[in-house]
């Protein structure tokens, strides 16, 4: 019996372990001269003065997820309001996509096993909002994508424009920049 008890309890251990290697760290940071609403999609948001940075944690095999930026929001205590642009229904802590116009970091990690690749490209085709720059972080991966303003060379300007999607392997972490 304490035989099977302890290889349930390595069996679990490994699985957590698993999990967490190839999970991603995202570094959201604020380099505009203004406050920004980060919102993400997992992750849910929260505001950003100048100068500040949030770290999200995003499990691995996470699909179709998006960061934008939201602008001139306004919050009341129990975290419902509007905001001018990226407005995800009307909460600070996003269950829903923003509202157009949005700058959209897009990404999936941990893709088409078993290479296990993450994919990651910034779309403008819901608009433009805010400057942006998506970039990862880690496992020499280094293709930065930058878009400082609407119409970006970097960025998805129409649905089949599939050259901007960039790949780096599982596990890698990403910075993502408004204003940089």
């Amino acid at each position: 019996m304490t035989l099977l008890k302890n290889l349930c309890v390595l069996s679990l251990l490994l699985a957590i372990s698993f999990t967490f290697t190839h999970a991603a760290r995202f570094d959201i940071i604020n380099r505009c001269p203004y406050a920004v609403w980060p919102a993400a999609l997992p992750g849910g948001g929260r505001r950003l003065n100048p100068g500040e940075s949030w770290p999200l944690d995003v499990p691995a095999g996470t699909k179709d997820a998006r960061i934008w930026g939201r602008t001139n929001c306004n919050f009341d205590g129990s975290g419902r309001g509007r905001c001018q642009t990226g407005d995800c229904g009307g909460v600070v802590a996003c269950r829903l996509s923003g509202a157009p116009p949005t700058t959209l970091a897009e990404y999936n990690l941990n893709q088409y096993q078993p290479k296990n690749l993450d994919f990651y490209d910034i779309s403008v085709i819901d608009g433009f909002n805010v400057p942006m720059e998506f970039s990862p972080t880690s496992n020499g991966c280094t293709r930065t994508l930058r878009c400082p303003a609407d119409k970006c060379p970097d960025a998805y300007l129409f649905p089949a424009d599939n050259t901007k999607t960039h790949s780096c392997p599982g596990g890698t972490n990403y910075r993502v920049v408004f204003c940089p």
